[in-house]
């Protein structure tokens, strides 16, 4: 499935246009065969799927959906007489943008990183842009040091974490990420090496 994804919210906040069914209701998945192998069979929630062929519900609308369950405004798609190049022309821009304002949202709801943390960041990112145009290799060793800096942050702020018995689903709202991808992210940093 293709998923409308802002790099750090990743999978956590994928969106798509779900499929709406005639009675308002969203379908469970569909499974698509693109080939021969067990590698080649894809599962969707996107609208365009639920065409009606092969016992598969048919889509009255699409509704901007994100992975963690939010859900926009259904709307209509009136398929009568369309081709399947139509349908893959059905402007879906409008549910997008719904989700990215519920992007937004979830970004809202996030820890903030201090201003002048914030701000050494963007500071930092501006001169390693520049020296990887310069002196490419001297960029290398700098990212490899910043690598070895926030690598040991990391660990110690996770074992902070997990020291304070972590309510998953509070630090997955801080992080904008689910209850289970925070707990994985922080036992990600408390085993990295």
């Amino acid at each position: 499935m293709d998923l409308w994804t802002q790099e750090e919210f990743g999978e956590s906040h994928g969106g798509y246009a779900g499929a709406v069914l005639a009675d308002g209701s969203e379908p469970g998945p569909v499974h698509l065969d693109f080939g021969s192998s067990a590698a080649s069979i894809v599962e969707t929630r996107e609208w365009w799927a639920y065409d009606g062929r092969l016992n598969r519900p048919l889509a009255a609308g699409f509704r901007a959906a994100c992975m963690c369950g939010w859900r926009g405004t259904a709307r209509p798609v009136d398929r009568a007489g369309m081709t399947y190049d139509e349908l893959a022309d059905v402007d879906v821009l409008g549910a997008y943008e719904e989700w990215g304002e519920h992007i937004d949202v979830v970004e809202r709801r996030t820890i903030p990183v201090p201003d002048h943390l914030a701000e050494a960041i963007d500071q930092l990112h501006v001169q390693l842009a520049a020296l990887a145009d310069q002196a490419p290799v001297a960029a290398l060793r700098a990212v490899g040091a910043l690598e070895r800096v926030t690598r040991g942050v990391a660990r110690e702020a996770a074992y902070s974490v997990k020291d304070e018995e972590p309510q998953w689903e509070a630090i997955g709202v801080a992080l904008g990420l689910d209850a289970e991808r925070a707990r994985r992210l922080t036992l990600h940093y408390l085993l990295r090496s």
